[in-house]
């Protein structure tokens, strides 16, 4: 059970391995410090920060974001180290807050490697501070324990680091403010989110619950109590009140206190996110058709806020993933609320020993569980509702969706040309919640990609123990070929590489349709000596192009250098691979996408156990998929573990090989 911890209080940990996840609504930077038994950083080697992100037993974030993990193996740590604190700063000169007084409450939880939470905080009372001691980590009598500090610095980094006994701490605190600002530079920015007036507006049919049905209606809707994400800025009604267990919000209320939501007022069900707001509001989106009196307005494709049609679907798909997001928080909310109600009356009941004669117990016990039932029928009734809204608006959607946004099986590739312009982002597969089996939302990320991609290979995890692995490993590979394909297919001809390494020829069979397309430039690399080669040669393409950037001198690359983006798909790691090439493989996930290398690898993580915890880094850095149904991404909004379902072609379908065949033909006129 997670321990909710209140500001000095203390939690025992009983496990060494264990990550930091920090969410904070606005980009803000997270770093570490490493002190001895005098509570003294003794050197700028001491403390882990964008710059500088790795040290033993320590990994943090190398930018400024949102939300972040740290790593942590308190065992890998110095002999000399008795305490670790968790630092949390906001960016200098980025235009941004330069108050956590101004922004959300930052939270942060100690969990395992496999998410459940040990132990969390929400940091309360800040105000002029820009920089504050999360956490404390700490040994004694060789047991480590965390404890909640929340202490700020309206001095910034500098004043805190001095407070830790750092000489070099006004140096240091210049140079990781250099380091974010590099970070944030080279980010992708978000879209333009949507206005309040284009916002998309649904009528619902609201339900007035009487004075025992303290179920409202989701996030919206006038006088709800909205599960609180750090995302969250205050609604319309001018503050937010967090439920339990979502973190981010100003308070944690007292499990033992049931609350009352409010009761709503009936009217529209609004959906749009409190925090998107627009200075200026692009052109106007199309329009639904007038409703019917008492009924919900139709969809529309596009009906969300942007400067194209491309830009209007991709907000219009992310706004509908937050609906279900939120439409399914509020009915889990409402079931515990539920839950918790019957199981105090009962205890209250129960508890006097008159009422356990003459059967009264036996009916304060159906009379309980009769009202629990009615309080969940009526969420799910609301669940239902919404659920059929987005339903119907991913009926309109879908067959809208241009070539990078649609699924294998849309028409729109059968009309496919090659683009002239990147598109803003990608579609990898689909994201469905267990409340939600018949309503899946695209997965789409946004272009050039941030991070590298992780076929799991591996069972691990997976609920039917009987599943081949020899099967298993081919459809990861077939996986990432219909990737790589629809990653070329998107780009413009000669403005996308893929290079591929196969050491034993294990994936021949999947990479068929690149090889016989032509969209490779050369054949798989197979053996030692072809995985050494194309390394090498895409590690000397990241030196270059980062000394040519830093430099300022971009056009004097060489002429024969390729400036398209490049793909490395690496099949059957860690086969072929010695100490060099891990090395430099390792080198490529962490530098090569700022310079347009990117990594997809098709891997089972056990295989390279052998590694030890090497390449943990490698594997936290990518983005994890799978070749099957598997419920394994979780958002950061409001922590739903959302069941992903890969973006595979149909069985005996030739559209891959007809997309495949024109993005050939269209590169060979474009090399001539």
């Amino acid at each position: 059970m997670t321990a909710e911890l209140v500001r000095g209080q203390n939690h025992p940990l009983s496990q060494a391995r264990l990550e930091v996840r920090v969410s904070a609504g606005r980009p803000i930077v997270a770093g570490a410090t490493l002190s001895d038994e005098q509570g003294r950083v003794r050197g700028v080697e001491w403390v882990a920060h964008p710059g500088a992100p790795t040290l033993p037993g320590l990994e943090v974030s190398k930018q400024a974001a949102a939300d972040h993990r740290l790593a942590f193996d308190l065992d890998a740590l110095p002999g000399a180290v008795h305490r670790v604190s968790v630092l949390l700063a906001l960016p200098t000169g980025a235009g941004g807050p330069v108050r956590f007084g101004a922004v959300a409450a930052p939270f942060v939880a100690v969990t395992g490697l496999d998410g459940v939470e040990v132990a969390s905080y929400t940091i309360t009372g800040l105000d002029t501070e820009s920089a504050v001691v999360a956490l404390e980590l700490y040994r004694r009598q060789g047991v480590w324990k965390v404890r909640a500090v929340g202490q700020g610095y309206a001095g910034g980094l500098a004043e805190l680091l001095t407070d830790q006994g750092l000489s070099e701490a006004r140096q240091l605190a210049g140079s990781i403010n250099e380091a974010v600002a590099q970070g944030l530079a080279r980010s992708v920015s978000a879209p333009p989110p949507r206005t309040a007036d284009a916002d998309r507006s649904r009528q619902a049919a609201a339900s007035a619950p009487g004075p025992d049905q303290p179920y409202a209606a989701p996030q919206g809707a006038p006088g709800t109590v909205p599960p609180q994400s750090p995302y969250d800025a205050p609604g319309p009604q001018g503050a937010t009140v967090p439920q339990t267990g979502y973190p981010g919000g100003p308070v944690q209320p007292d499990p033992s206190v049931v609350t009352q939501p409010s009761v709503p007022t009936g009217g529209p069900v609004d959906y749009s996110h409190p925090g998107r707001q627009a200075a200026a509001p692009p052109p106007p989106a199309p329009t639904a058709p007038p409703a019917a009196p008492g009924r919900p307005a139709q969809p529309v494709a596009g009906d969300a806020t942007g400067w194209s049609m491309e830009e209007r679907l991709y907000n219009q798909v992310w706004g509908m993933f937050e609906d279900l997001a939120r439409t399914t928080a509020a009915y889990r909310s409402a079931v515990d609320f539920a839950d918790s109600r019957m199981e105090q009356e009962l205890d209250k009941v129960l508890s006097d020993p008159r009422s356990r004669i003459g059967g009264q117990g036996d009916a304060a016990r159906e009379a309980a569980q009769a009202k629990r039932a009615g309080l969940v029928d009526q969420a799910r009734a609301a669940l239902d509702r919404d659920l059929a809204q987005l339903a119907a608006e991913a009926e309109v959607v879908e067959p809208a969706l241009p070539a990078a946004y649609a699924s294998w099986d849309n028409p729109v590739w059968h009309g496919y040309r090659v683009p002239m312009e990147i598109p803003m982002a990608l579609r990898l597969g689909d994201l469905r919640l267990p409340e939600s089996e018949n309503l899946s939302i695209p997965m789409l990320v946004r272009l050039p990609l941030e991070r590298g991609l992780w076929i799991d290979s591996g069972r691990a995890g997976l609920d039917d123990p009987l599943t081949d692995s020899d099967e298993l490993r081919r459809l990861a590979m077939d996986t990432a070929v219909a990737h790589a394909a629809r990653l070329l297919a998107v780009y413009p001809a000669g403005e996308f590489t893929v290079h591929v390494i196969d050491p034993a020829g294990s994936g021949a069979s999947s990479l068929a349709p690149l090889v016989r397309s032509g969209v490779l430039d050369v054949p798989p690399a197979a053996g030692a000596a072809g995985v050494g080669e194309v390394l090498a040669r895409l590690t000397q393409r990241v030196d270059l192009v980062q000394m040519a950037v830093r430099g300022g001198v971009a056009d004097s690359l060489p002429p024969d250098l390729d400036t398209a983006e490049q793909l490395l798909i690496v099949n059957d790691f860690p086969h072929g691979f010695d100490d060099r090439a891990v090395t430099q493989l390792r080198y490529l996930a962490d530098e090569g996408p700022a310079v347009g290398v990117h990594l997809m690898m098709v891997a089972d993580r056990e295989d390279a156990a052998a590694y030890g915890p090497l390449l943990d880094p490698l594997w936290r850095s990518l983005l994890r998929l799978t070749p099957v149904p598997d419920d394994h991404l979780a958002d950061p909004w409001v922590g739903h573990a959302w069941t992903y379902e890969p973006a595979l072609v149909p069985p005996g379908s030739q559209v891959l090989q007809q997309v495949l065949s024109q993005v050939a033909a269209a590169r060979r006129s474009w090399n001539r």
